[in-house]
């Protein structure tokens, strides 16, 4: 991952923060773009506190205020990271919103919220970024989604939400053989277990969910397997954390707990 150059979506906090700290200490070049400049009430982190992580760790920061939503505002700042970079080699889409509510308690603000970021704003940001990957070094296009599963019980809790997700991972197969022939990989990656992030600690009695949980770290480490992977030859998967780590040589996921000695929640669609 030396001198990567990195575009990473919600990295303000969380998985995303996770990930670019990771990369970061391996040299890379991240880039950073998210919301949050100033600190949020509720929400821990900035871009900017995110970059003085990643510097601390011995990489170059890239922070960029940006909210995915706004199709006029991703072109030039894709542009603008890409130009400081002097290029993209991976993006990682891992903005997300999440509302785990059945169809009479979804909003139509919340209904909107989860299809503008999730499916807009993934294929959006790919949309912009395909032209510095196709010259990028071992692309890669890494989508935080989940594996597809058309049973229903997958849909009957959270039907808008699941939508969303699953759009992210249709998107991933749609481009894994549209970008084959610029040698673009396109690949999912989805948790085993619940992952501690604001998400969960926010939602209704998220303070005890949250000790069910593992590390954010387990993400970024099974990630930087998959992009390491030869873009030629690894496409098109959905990838289970636990499952790359245990492929990998890995046997020690206690570290991964948030609290040690009590076994983490299965995701949710798994």
């Amino acid at each position: 991952m030396e001198h990567k150059k990195i575009v990473i979506t919600g990295g303000s906090r969380g998985i995303g923060e996770a990930l670019a700290l990771k990369f970061a200490k391996q040299g890379a070049h991240v880039a950073i773009l998210a919301k949050t400049v100033d600190p949020h009430p509720k929400l821990k982190g900035t871009i900017l506190t995110v970059a003085e992580k990643i510097i601390h760790e011995g990489g170059h920061a890239y922070p960029m205020q940006l909210d995915i939503r706004d199709d006029e505002a991703i072109g030039p700042a894709i542009d603008r990271v890409a130009e400081m970079m002097d290029g993209i080699d991976i993006l990682i889409n891992n903005a997300s919103a999440i509302s785990l509510t059945n169809t009479e308690s979804t909003s139509v603000k919340k209904f909107d919220l989860m299809f503008d970021i999730n499916v807009r704003g993934t294929f959006l940001m790919t949309r912009a970024c395909l032209p510095y990957l196709r010259k990028g070094n071992n692309p890669h296009i890494l989508t935080l989604s989940p594996p597809l599963n058309v049973q229903s019980k997958w849909f009957e809790n959270h039907v808008a939400y699941t939508i969303s997700k699953y759009n992210m991972s249709l998107l991933t197969l749609g481009w894994a053989e549209e970008f084959r022939e610029y040698a673009i990989a396109a690949n999912a990656l989805w948790p085993a277990t619940l992952i501690g992030t604001a998400a969960i600690e926010n939602m209704p009695g998220g303070d005890q969910l949250v000790k069910m949980t593992r590390k954010p770290a387990i993400i970024a480490d099974a990630a930087q397997i998959i992009l390491q992977k030869k873009s030629t030859e690894f496409t098109g998967n959905f990838v289970i954390d636990e499952e790359i780590l245990q492929a990998n040589g890995c046997t020690d996921f206690e570290k991964y707990n948030t609290t040690p000695g009590l076994t983490p929640a299965p995701d949710i669609f798994l």
